[in-house]
Parts: structure tokens; sequence; C-alpha cells
């Protein structure tokens, strides 16, 4: 009998005696401790989510990756209250973890030796050994590390060669997905597709921040997979990500996506992707810039419009946010307060963050300062690097120059946005897993004599 077939038939076995079993164990429930039917139904719905998920992993991480992307703690947290908008990043980041598991059972581990998330486990213990920052628990900081790892959970797995091209299609979509799922919502009048934030700012299912992030890492998916096929529909997907970008108002990562289409664009050579299309896209582009100055003075309610024609200068509030961070960085130098403590730094009822509806450090070298100290920050600094450097190596030529260029403008951003720790951030770094999966496996592929290995 073929191995196939004798594992379908013990799964298959394996499924019915579990289903037996429950069966049994929900006629006891009902008969002898009806108090515990409803424990047994919601372990029985985990077991069968479970279950598929094992079966399906690759089809769930695509359904988790583009539900990350329409970044719901918003729009929950305008429906429910604002518990839900931690409570839903946290179950956004397990989620993640729990894929990953999945992936490491079906597919197996790898070691990735220079992962970030060794770094905020340095930091971590570091916290621990020097004293955690007044107001925050041990099992805070432990619970803040789940989540600073969480985006990094994929890199230590050996993934299927189908994994990779569906991650990287579902984070081009991503935005535009969200953007139509927030259509939905808004027409069914749950949460409005637009919002007034020093000027009208396209937010889809959740806020215009989170999901200029999502259509940053979307433009990136396009490029990376333009230069690879110069197909027509990533083109379209690279414009319809750059017009979300615009309609969200969120200048810094309008301003990175065109430095890194730019910088690809001029210096990035790919054999499909030839010097004559990249021509044409500059063309189209400057097709376009009338009509996106004409629409800046026709539309200057428009955020970004409204931006390019007044003083930009003091619009997001971080010259209040950024002194409370400084003066905790400085109380504990070199190996700061913990992972955790950028959470505690403001508290979440205070003046400052009533007022600008955040109490995050909008500066992740700051953040990272005032948890790990400048041995923490360094150690992380340090490990991005090599990091970087170590997978992209391995790509093929396109895909190394222009995540490159993405991690550039991923150390710029950093100065004014949390770009490691928000929902977006996890779409970015899942994309990046899977680019860095697909050469290692294209790598792989090239060697002679020796079979692909997921």
């Amino acid at each position: 009998m073929p191995p196939t077939t004798l594992r379908h038939r013990n799964e298959t076995a394996l499924v019915h005696a579990t289903a037996a079993l429950l069966l049994a164990a929900g006629l006891g429930c009902v008969v002898a401790a009806p108090g515990w039917l409803w424990p047994l139904l919601a372990a029985v719905t985990v077991l069968g989510v479970g279950f598929l998920a094992l079966r399906h992993t690759t089809a769930f991480c695509v359904v988790w990756l583009l539900v990350t992307g329409m970044t719901l703690e918003m729009v929950l947290q305008d429906s429910i209250g604002p518990a839900a908008f931690q409570g839903t990043i946290a179950a956004v980041k397990a989620a993640e973890i729990g894929l990953a598991a999945l992936c490491a059972l079906r597919w197996g581990l790898r070691w990735d030796s220079f992962n970030p998330a060794w770094g905020f486990i340095l930091m971590a213990a570091g916290g621990m050994a020097h004293g955690l920052y007044p107001g925050l628990t041990a099992i805070d900081s432990l619970r803040s590390l789940a989540g600073s790892v969480a985006p990094f959970a994929f890199f230590f797995c050996r993934l299927p060669p189908a994994w990779p091209p569906a991650i990287i299609r579902a984070t081009a979509w991503s935005a535009v997905v969200g953007v139509a799922a927030g259509s939905a919502v808004a027409a069914a009048g749950l949460h409005p597709l637009f919002i007034d934030s020093g000027g009208w700012r396209l937010a889809g299912l959740g806020h215009p921040a989170f999901l200029a992030g999502v259509a940053l890492a979307a433009t990136y998916a396009a490029l990376t997979e333009l230069y690879r096929g110069a197909r027509r529909r990533d083109l379209v997907l690279l414009v319809a990500n750059l017009v979300i970008l615009v309609l969200t108002g969120a200048r810094a990562p309008m301003a990175y996506a065109v430095a890194v289409i730019g910088l690809s664009v001029a210096f990035v050579d790919s054999p499909l992707f030839s010097r004559r299309h990249r021509l044409l896209l500059v063309l189209l582009a400057a097709a376009l810039l009338p009509g996106l100055l004409f629409a800046a003075s026709e539309m200057p309610s428009v955020r970004l419009f409204k931006l390019l024609d007044s003083d930009i200068s003091n619009l997001s509030g971080r010259e209040y946010l950024w002194p409370a961070f400084e003066t905790a960085a400085a109380e504990s130098p070199w190996f700061g307060w913990g992972v955790g403590a950028g959470n505690v730094i403001i508290s979440p009822h205070s003046a400052i963050a009533v007022l600008l509806h955040t109490w995050a450090a909008h500066n992740e070298y700051l953040r990272i300062e005032v948890e790990g100290g400048q041995i923490g920050r360094a150690a992380l600094i340090g490990l991005f690097v090599l990091w970087v450097r170590h997978h992209t190596m391995r790509l093929r030529s396109s895909d190394r120059w222009i995540m490159r260029l993405v991690f550039l403008a991923l150390a710029a951003h950093a100065f004014t946005d949390n770009v490691l720790i928000s929902s977006p951030a996890c779409v970015l770094f899942a994309f990046t897993a899977a680019v860095f999966a697909r050469g290692r496996q294209e790598q792989t592929s090239r060697l002679p004599g020796q079979a692909q290995r997921a």
C-alpha cells in the first residue's frame, strides 16, 4: 500500500475515533454533568479549527494575513470598547504564533541565527535582571515579549514551496481587500470609510495610519513581483496601493514607498522588467502628476493634499510624547526597563493620551532604548543588519536589492512610527518571511545533486 494512502487511512481512523470519544463525552455531560457541556463544545470547536488548520495550513496563513491587514482593532474598539483594541492585536499575534507552530509541526523547524527575536529575548532578560519599570509586572513583560517576537515566528519554520507565493500575493492584495471590506461595512453604516483627522483620510476597517502601513507592505510585494514577472496585474496592484497610500494621508509611508520604487526603477535591473518597461513606469508617473496637482487644488479637504498647501510641522503630536520616554530612558541608560515598559510610560488615561489618542512612543529607537537600554538597542540593530544581509545574499538580484531598500526605508521609518509592534508589522514580516523562504528554495533548486527542501 502506498505511504500516502496509508497515512490518509490512519488520519481518517484517528478522526473517527476522536469524534466517537467526543460524542460519548457530550452524551455523558448531558446526562451526568450539564454544566460541562458548553466548555466541551468550545473545546470541540477549537480542536476542529486546529485540525482544519493543520490540514490546510497555507490557506489559514493567507486568511490570517488578510484579516490582519484589515486592522480590525479600530472598528472593534468603536463597537465594543477600548479593551477590544489590545485584545484584537493580542489575538492576531497569538494566531500568528499558533500558525507558525503548525507550520513547524507539519514541515519542521529551522534555525535562524540572527533573527531579531533574539534581541527582544535579550532585552527581556536584561529587564528582569535589572528591575522592571514601576507599574510593569513580570507577566505583562512576558506578554509584551510574546507580542514582540510574534512577527518573526515564521522565520523559524521550514516552509513548503506553495507558502511563499501565496503569502506574497496575499500581501499585495491585503490593502485592497481591507478597503473593499471597509466599503461594505461603511455601506451598512457600521464604520466610516473616511475619517476627518486634519483632513479627510481613508480608514478602511481601521485607522488611516494602520491602513497606510499595510498598503506600504502591499506596495513592496507588488513591486517585487513586478520585477520578477513584469505582469500587468502587478503594475495595477502597485498603482492601486499607491492610490490607497495617498488617500490615507500618511506622509511617511507614502514618502518611503516613492523612495523605494524610485531607487528600484533607477538602479535595480531585471531581465523581465527591462529598462524600457521601467521608463514606461516613470512616464506613467509623470503623466499622473498633473492630475495629482489638480486634485490637490480641487480637493483640499483630503489630508495629504491639505498638507501640501499648509504648514506640515507639528501635526503628529510626537513632541508631546517623546519627552516622557526620553526621561525614562535616561533613568536606566544601559539595560532599560524591560520589554513592555513602553506601554506604561504614558498612562492611557493621561491628558496627552486622551488628546492624541495614543500613548505609544512613535519612535522605535526611543522605545527600544526605554525597554533595552543602549545595550539592548545596539544588539537589536546589529541583529537586524546581520539578519537582512544573511538572508538577502541568497535572493535573486532584484529581490535582494529591493528588500535591502525596504529595510533601509524601515530603519528610517522607525524614527517616527511604531514599525515593529503594530498589526501592519505582522503583514510586512510575513511578506519578508515568504521572500526569504522563496530565496532559500530557489537557491537549493539551483544546487546540483540536492533535492529542494521546504
